[in-house]
Formats: C-alpha cells, sequence, structure tokens
C-alpha cells in the first residue's frame, strides 16, 4: 500500500471550536478516503505551558506559546485558526505570508476592512482558503438547496432566518471577546451563520435594513468580581432582507433568547410549497408540497439517513443521527480534498467577506438615525 502524502496542520486555539478542529482532524481519515494524511503536526496557546497541556490533550506532536512561530514553521501546511475573532487578521495575514493553506473560524474578521485585506492577500497568495461556517455541512442542508434549485417548491416568495441562543441571555455572563466591540456582538458572532446559511440556500442578498437592541446595559468586566462596564455591541439584531431574486425575507441574531439552546432555524416559502428547519432538530427537514399544502394538512417529515451524502460515512442506517461534531469532519474532509486539488466547494474567504458586507451593511443601518417613526 503506498503511503499517502502527509497535510501536517497547525492549530491556534484550543478552546471549545479548538477541540472542535482537533477531533475532526483526527476522526477525517477513519470516515472518509482522502488524498492526504491529515498530521496533528503544532498547537499554539496563550501560553507555553498551557499549550504543552493542550497539546498533548488533542494529539499534537508539538506546542508553541506564541502563534508566530506557528505560521512560520516550515514543516506545517495548514494553519486552523480558532483564535478570538480580533485576532483573526494578523494570524491568518502571517500564516498567507509564509504560504500556508488556512482554515478560519467564522466570522472571518470584526470588520470590513480586515476582511477585504484577508481576501485580496490570499487571492494573491493562490493558496486554498476555507471559513468555518460548519452548519452548512449538514446533509439536510444541502437536500434543502438541492429541493429549491429543482423547483419542488415553486419560485421562492419569503425567507424566515433566524440564529437564537441563550448563552448570554443571564446579564451577569462576563465581558468576554463576544463583547468587546472590535471583535463581538450577536450579528457578527451568530448572525453570520444566518447570513451564511441565506446565501448557501437562496443566493445573493441585494438589499438589508436593520434594527438592533442592546438587552444588558452592563456586564461585570471579569467572572467573580460586581465591578460592571457598559455593553456596546448588540444583544440582539432584525434585518429586512431582499435576495437578487426578489424573494425578501426576514433574519434575527439573538443570544439573549431565553429557552433557546441552538435555534438556527429558517422558513423558506415558495409558489408551491415550503421548507422548515431548525439546527435543533438537526436531523429533519419538513416539506410542504403543492399550494396552501395540497391535500396534505401540514408538513411531512424527511429524517437524514444514508441517501442523504455523506450521512453513510458515518452510519449505514436512517435515524440513527448526525451530531455537531460530525458537521466539522465533514468540513474538514472537504477542505483537505480542495488542497489535494479537488473543487473547493467554500465557502472561501471570498464567499465569507460576502458575509461580512452584509454584517456590516445591516450594523450600519442600526447606527443612523432612525428616520423611520411614524
Amino acid at each position: 500500500m503506498t503511503e499517502k502524502p502527509k497535510l501536517r496542520v497547525g492549530l491556534v486555539g484550543a478552546g471549545f471550536m479548538g477541540r472542535c478542529h482537533a477531533n475532526a482532524f483526527r476522526s477525517v481519515s477513519g470516515l472518509f478516503d482522502l488524498p492526504l494524511d491529515p498530521v496533528a503536526e503544532m498547537l499554539a496557546d496563550v501560553t507555553d505551558d498551557v499549550a504543552v497541556h493542550n497539546a498533548a490533550a488533542l494529539g499534537f506532536n508539538r506546542s508553541t506559546g506564541d502563534w508566530r512561530n506557528l505560521c512560520a514553521d516550515p514543516t506545517i501546511d495548514l494553519v486552523a485558526v480558532t483564535a478570538p475573532n480580533a485576532l483573526h487578521e494578523p494570524i491568518v495575514m502571517a500564516a498567507l505570508k509564509a504560504g500556508k493553506h488556512v482554515y478560519c473560524e467564522k466570522p472571518l474578521s470584526t470588520t470590513l476592512e480586515s476582511a477585504q485585506r484577508m481576501t485580496a492577500a490570499a487571492q494573491a497568495a493562490g493558496i486554498v482558503t476555507m471559513v468555518g461556517f460548519n452548519f452548512l455541512r449538514n446533509p439536510m442542508i444541502r437536500l434543502a438547496r438541492e429541493l429549491v434549485e429543482a423547483g419542488e417548491i415553486g419560485e421562492v416568495v419569503s425567507f424566515r432566518g433566524r440564529h437564537a441562543e441563550n448563552y448570554m441571555a443571564d446579564p451577569d455572563v462576563p465581558h468576554s471577546f463576544r463583547t468587546d466591540p472590535d471583535g463581538g456582538g450577536a450579528l457578527a458572532d451568530i448572525g453570520s451563520h444566518i447570513i451564511s446559511m441565506a446565501r448557501y440556500l437562496l443566493g445573493p442578498i441585494s438589499y438589508v435594513t436593520g434594527q438592533s437592541r442592546t438587552i444588558h446595559k452592563t456586564r461585570p468586566i471579569s467572572a467573580g468580581t460586581t465591578e460592571r462596564a457598559p455593553v456596546l455591541v448588540d444583544d440582539a439584531t432584525f434585518a429586512l432582507i431582499e435576495f437578487e431574486t426578489g424573494a425578501v425575507g426576514t433574519i434575527e441574531a439573538n443570544w439573549a433568547a431565553s429557552g433557546r439552546t441552538m435555534d438556527l432555524s429558517w422558513e423558506i416559502t415558495g409558489t408551491q410549497g415550503a421548507l422548515v428547519f431548525s439546527q435543533e432538530r438537526m436531523n429533519e427537514l419538513l416539506i410542504c408540497k403543492g399550494p396552501g399544502g395540497g391535500h396534505t394538512s401540514g408538513f411531512t417529515k424527511i429524517e437524514a439517513g444514508p441517501s442523504h451524502p455523506p450521512y453513510a460515512n458515518f452510519c449505514p442506517a436512517a435515524g440513527h443521527h448526525l451530531g455537531f461534531n460530525d458537521l466539522k469532519v465533514i468540513e474538514v474532509a472537504q477542505l483537505i480534498d480542495a488542497i489535494a486539488g479537488k473543487q473547493n466547494p467554500g465557502p472561501d474567504f471570498q464567499e465569507a467577506l460576502e458575509v461580512q458586507k452584509i454584517v456590516s451593511r445591516i450594523a450600519l443601518d442600526c447606527q443612523s438615525p432612525k428616520t423611520r417613526a411614524l
């Protein structure tokens, strides 16, 4: 048996998403027949000691307390970036300068100008990029796009999208990188997911208008202290949108939504039916066929199974369900194929820039004088 070429991975950050990346790189070769063999080569974290500990825990061969060392290391082929949003640009730029492929978590950066610089640098470098909008890898999302493109629900009339979670619903959750004006806010942090989903399903968005709200005006400056500081980012943002096709709709980003743990959801209404999805039931897609539902009384459930690629790579039987981490494994498999020369399914930096443009435009409209009052 011929040994496959190695793809040596450098990972920046070992928090929640860093661990998700590490799991995907460890697992992917056992589930997909890939042209390259990923190797967990180096982990960078906040200090040398932390990096040593997390590298051992996550199975990396080496570690460093300085991400610059990782980006410059000649053995690294791919840099995976799971650091806080405000650090994305300097890390990515260093990796691109060193000629590395780059796999960056969403959002691409904290401002439109920064995302533009990163995208231009990636195009100039001529390397493979991918941005971690991993919810797009769900076989049910792929199926939904195929149904829309095939005209199964007729002409699309409207889209209602929402990404709502409750992890910032408590006013005593302390400030973090998420609430930093340079790198946070619900619209940028989770709104980018539903925006990317909308574009994936229905294509480019041509018009937006928005309104945002900071629900909790102050938060503790850190865990365990009573000292509080103002919150200068949104907790919830709502937008009206129009697609280039003429379909209209709404988007909500809300990280203080009581009772919601992962409501990345949408409903697409067409002239001949409708589709409904929620990440909280990620192995199900609901479909209604015919004007007004045809001869049915509502929606029919499509349950994920081996007929919905690449579900069968994980399980030969329907109803056994994929999970969140499986979506990241699918994403990594597609990334490795792209690095090996196969077509890049995206979203690459250019697509992430388009998402950033929409985030920026909604945020700008939210900040403008309120001229729509009755």
